[in-house]
């Protein structure tokens, strides 16, 4: 990215940031992944018990290798059975996620499939980290949606053993397959719990 990209990316997380605030949620801008991992760990106090769904972009930056080998309560779902996993997670300290997509006057857009990553964003654990790739932010929430459900998902499917229209045209469908990762969209435009929702935006491309 050149110098005049990574300007207007700056001035952009500027402008998400403002409307983060206005929405109850608190904005921070990462030039890098180097960056981004500070931030995060000085969001996250030590001893803490810290659950994520799949999140692509808090391994990127490292935060996950950071936790587990740092003085924090790691939750790796993947060694428990998936019903302890989800209420494991409800009742972490801090839940890390992503966005598939958001506006750029704060509103953040998830689409799940089984539904522990928008559930978990929406109510449960204390305090909410996102790690966003400068890539997902949309000038509104139509095309935010366009962009959580034609580009997010159809490439999200593409790590899955699953059959799903968008897997072979990459394209949405609207489809109603068995194995839709589409069950559940999630649209968070207000926190009224002050302090639950951080956000953190990256200006590097990260995740889907």
């Amino acid at each position: 990215m050149d110098i005049f990209g990574k300007k207007r990316n700056e001035l952009l997380a500027e402008t998400v940031i403002k409307g983060l605030k206005s929405r109850n949620m608190t904005g921070y801008y990462a030039k890098d992944k180097e960056e981004a991992l500070k931030l995060a760990l000085e969001l996250i106090p030590k001893g803490s018990s810290i659950s994520m769904g799949g999140c692509m972009s808090a391994m990127e930056i490292g935060l996950v290798s950071a936790l587990k080998e740092g003085e924090y309560n790691f939750i790796d779902r993947s060694q428990m059975e998936p019903r302890a996993a989800l209420l494991a997670a409800y009742d972490a300290d801090v839940f890390l996620a992503s966005a598939n997509a958001m506006t750029d006057d704060g509103m953040l857009v998830n689409i799940d499939g089984n539904s522990n990553r928008v559930s978990c964003i929406a109510q449960g654990p204390k305090k909410v980290v996102f790690i966003v790739g400068i890539q997902k932010i949309c000038p509104d929430l139509d095309s935010a949606m366009k962009r959580a459900r034609n580009v997010a998902a159809p490439t999200n499917t593409q790590r899955f053993d699953i059959k799903t229209p968008c897997k072979v045209t990459g394209k949405c469908s609207d489809c109603k397959s068995p194995d839709t990762i589409c069950c559940q969209i999630l649209i968070t435009r207000y926190s009224r719990h002050t302090d639950r929702i951080h956000v953190i935006l990256v200006n590097e491309e990260l995740g889907f």
